[in-house]
Parts: structure tokens; sequence; C-alpha cells
């Protein structure tokens, strides 16, 4: 895995929640890699087994197939262990508006549970994943992460009661916390079917089927597309990080550059094309905007860089030409 991360190297005993998804497994893997010992908690409602297989053989790793909304399993997860990055929860603005009861218990009520077993089991550190959903109608841009608005869905709820909750634990509790708020994620393994899946995925399987894909909207809306390997290097700078500043607190977790659906739509054609010209001739649809979609998203990273030393190497086209390399080939 291309990093920056220096003299990352450790032995420590790490559970990732949701461990078998897409950000959770590739975490999984760079922590293997770097010597640490990796317990996934995953109930494989939206990860995928075939994210962990290359794991399983490895004695540094641990699989529990459970739920966060069960305490028990929570605090059987995080005996023995240093920290914990909390990956597990469902996304997906539409997934939540179509069931709010299903989010919130997911996300709140299980988010709870691992607080609480973190801290009874006197886990080191607990980095959990936040939402950039969590600036809601805040028009400001770019996001800098004390100015946030209202949200404009349940799942924007669900993650900024997180940050609410994971607060309190550190002032209550004496917890070190730190959430990172990531800005649209992308890369290997993302999951490009399904009714919620993320934009790059599926719009990427469907030039490769020679499909036409549909944009929400005029393809105005931007977004801050943020490569797979930033997220894990700032995961591992948060989890890492010995500076007193750094902890209870929030992160946005991006590049800090934004682009809009027509010109992502563009680069994915360009790059698709290398491997079959084809696709380069395809329409692009719109349809109409999606209820709860903010218009307009763009990343403040100076915290990350100041606290935390946080320095992402992948723009969206690098990371894209790497996206759509793995796409092809294992999608083909």
């Amino acid at each position: 895995m291309k990093n920056n991360i220096l003299d990352f190297k450790s032995h420590f005993h790490v559970l990732v929640t949701g461990g078998a998804g897409f950000i959770g497994s590739n975490l999984t893997e760079f922590l293997l890699e770097n010597g640490n010992q990796v317990t996934v908690l995953d109930n494989f409602a939206t990860g995928k087994k075939e994210n962990i297989a290359p794991f399983l053989n490895n004695p540094n790793f641990r699989l529990i197939e459970g739920d966060i909304r069960n305490l028990t399993t929570c605090k059987e997860a995080c005996k023995d262990v240093d920290f914990v990055l909390h990956q597990a929860a469902l996304g997906s603005v539409p997934r939540s508006i179509n069931d709010p009861i299903t989010s919130n218990e997911v996300n709140v009520s299980g988010f709870l549970n691992m607080l609480v077993a973190a801290r009874d089991a006197n886990v080191k550190r607990f980095v959990y994943a936040a939402s950039s959903s969590t600036y809601g109608d805040s028009k400001e841009l770019p996001k800098v992460e004390d100015i946030i608005g209202k949200p404009l869905s349940p799942y924007a709820i669900t993650k900024y009661v997180n940050e609410l909750y994971a607060d309190i634990f550190s002032k209550t509790y004496g917890m070190e916390t730190i959430g990172l708020r990531y800005f649209n994620v992308f890369g290997r393994r993302q999951d490009p079917n399904g009714a919620y899946a993320a934009v790059i995925p599926k719009f990427v399987i469907q030039l490769i089927n020679h499909e036409s894909p549909t944009i929400n909207g005029d393809g105005s809306y931007s977004r801050d597309f943020t490569y797979i390997d930033n997220v894990v290097q700032m995961n591992m700078r948060a989890l890492m990080s010995q500076d007193p500043r750094a902890v209870n607190t929030v992160y946005n977790v991006a590049y800090g550059q934004r682009t809009d659906l027509n010109e992502l739509v563009s680069l994915l054609k360009h790059y698709l094309s290398n491997y079959d010209h084809e696709i380069a001739k395809i329409d692009v649809k719109y349809g109409s905007e999606r209820t709860g979609d903010v218009p307009h998203s763009l990343a403040s990273i100076e915290k990350g860089k100041e606290l935390l030393g946080y320095s992402p190497n992948f723009d969206i086209e690098k990371g894209l030409q790497e996206a759509v390399k793995w796409y092809w080939d294992n999608l083909k």
C-alpha cells in the first residue's frame, strides 16, 4: 500500500470495527502489513468476506462475527486491545431517509456500545469514522471543523451525535477520542453494487458495462473526493499522535480539492478508455436531485496538517487512476 507514513512499524493490538468493509479492510491490511495484531468485528451487513479473505490465515488476525448493537459482543472485541478504529456504521443518506430507525440503532446505539466497551477495557485511544455530512446546511466553503450547520438527513444526525458522545466520554471518563470527518472516500474494494453504492464505483461499473451513468441533478454539485490511501494515512496519524493538542477533537479527512460530477464522469471516461476505447463514446444521463444532498463540499485540511502532520499525496486524478485500474483488474 502506497502511503507516506514514515516509520509506522509497530506492534499494537488494534480493533477495527466494520473491518470487512471498504475502509475497514484497507485499514486492516495496512495494520497487518506493519506488524500489528488486528481484531475485526463485523456483522457483514455491508462488509464482505472476500475483503478479509487474504487475512484469514495471518496469525496476527482475528475475526469476530458480531453486531455492535450487542454490548456483550463489543466488550468481547475490546479485550486486550490497545486502540480502536471504529468504522462500523450504516452509511448512505438515502438509506437513512428510507430507514431512519435502523440507521440510528447502528450508528448511535452501536456507537455508544463501543464507547462503553472501549472505556471499560481501558483502550488507549478511540478513533472513529465521523462524516462530512455533519456540516449540513452550512454554506461555508471550505468546510472548517468548528463551523457546522443543521443536519440535512437522519444519517447526518447520527454522525453528529457520535461526535457529541465522544466529546462527553473524553470529558467525563478521560478517554482519548478522535473523530475523522470523511469526505467522499473512494478506492479499491469499494462496492459498486447495491441500492446505496457510492457514486464513483457505481459509475465505473456502469461505464465498464457500456451503460450510461445517471447524474442526479445537472452535474454541477461538487465533492471533495478523497482516495482511500489518504484516509489510511489520517487514521494512522490519529492513532499514533503524541501531541496532547491533537486528541479529543475532530478532523476533516479529504484532499482539499473540489470536483463536480460532470468533471468526475469525464475523468472516469478518460481513464477507462485506456482499457476500452468504446467507453469514451458513452453518453451521460441526468436525473432528479436527491433529497438530503448537499450541493457543494470542500474541506479545509489545515487542522490535520498542523496537529497530525497529515499530508495527502493522492489528488482526484492520481486516486482515480489507481481506483480505475483496481476495478478493471478485479471486476472484469
